[in-house]
């Protein structure tokens, strides 16, 4: 008896380069405008279809399985979306986490994408398509943007997206403090702290990011975040004092990047941030092309991460 395949699937990580925050809206969201870039990071799904229910399974016990894990739900969603009664069946997911939680790095997010884009393939009959960009924006403001992957603008709450030229290739380092931040405090902080923000730097650094254009690395939460977590703003300052070409905060917290234009300064950088008493990660920025090309492919080798 033949075994069933199994198939892998990369869920890369971002950083947001910037984030402006806009003033609490009446329907409880803040208006956002932020640049999202793909990393080589990456989180990987492996999905094995076989008889019986939808299972996700982790190496984690962290990780939650059921329905508070994004693919959990988007199993869910996209079962539903396709006229089918009952629960999701017919495909056993289990999920390697690489990428830290609650960081900013968008890993939960970067997974049910990914579990869209796979179980899309394995689901949908000939002729039935699902409205995935859809299905992504109702279960988060951020996975629509790993539908697309690479540099891209985000408006609204970060699901209106416009892809942007791909950022010319730098090294990131990624320094993480022994803990977590949620979102929902990181924008109650900022709410907390706006009547303050008004003398506030605007930037915490810029870079040269297209032929002739600068893009200016600015985080509207890292201010407030830092404020409760001055673990922040030493690990901006240990990227800075290593060489980095720019560093900041990336999206609520708490991971720190700093970006470097080459690998042995980027070596370097880490080395310093791990004997600052953070966390550090080497990775690098990925384009587009590379986020979306979904390879289905026999698991039978370890990835890479970085």
């Amino acid at each position: 008896m033949r075994r069933p395949r199994t198939f892998r699937i990369r869920a890369h990580a971002k950083i947001n380069l910037s984030l402006r925050v806009g003033a609490l809206q009446a329907d409880g969201f803040h208006p956002l405008q932020t640049v999202f870039q793909s990393l080589a990071l990456h989180d990987t799904l492996e999905m094995t279809p076989r008889p019986g229910p939808f299972e996700l399974t982790c190496g984690d016990p962290g990780v939650p399985v059921d329905d508070r894990n994004l693919v959990t739900r988007a199993a869910r969603e996209l079962w539903s979306a396709l006229g089918r009664a009952g629960e999701p069946r017919g495909v056993a997911v289990h999920l390697s986490k690489h990428i830290p939680m609650q960081a900013g790095l968008g890993g939960g997010s970067s997974d049910a994408a990914s579990a869209l884009f796979a179980l899309a393939r394995l689901w949908q009959p000939r002729g039935a398509r699902a409205d995935l960009a859809g299905i992504a924006a109702r279960l988060g403001s951020d996975v629509p943007y790993f539908l697309l992957g690479g540099t891209a603008l985000g408006l609204s709450r970060g699901e209106e997206l416009y892809p942007l030229a791909d950022l010319p290739p730098f090294f990131v380092v990624l320094a993480l403090p022994g803990f977590g931040v949620a979102t929902a405090d990181a924008y109650r902080w900022f709410d907390d702290d706006r009547p303050a923000q008004t003398n506030a730097p605007a930037a915490a650094g810029a870079i040269s990011a297209w032929p002739g254009l600068r893009l200016a690395l600015v985080n509207d939460l890292e201010a407030p975040v830092a404020r409760r977590h001055p673990d922040i703003g030493a690990a901006r300052r240990a990227l800075e004092a290593a060489g980095a070409r720019a560093a900041s905060m990336t999206g609520s917290g708490s991971a720190v990047f700093g970006l470097f234009p080459g690998e042995a300064a980027a070596r370097r950088a880490a080395r310093a941030a791990a004997e600052a008493g953070f966390v550090a990660l080497l990775t690098r920025t990925v384009d587009r092309r590379t986020c979306q090309r979904v390879h289905f492919s026999f698991a039978s080798s370890s990835p890479r991460h970085a």
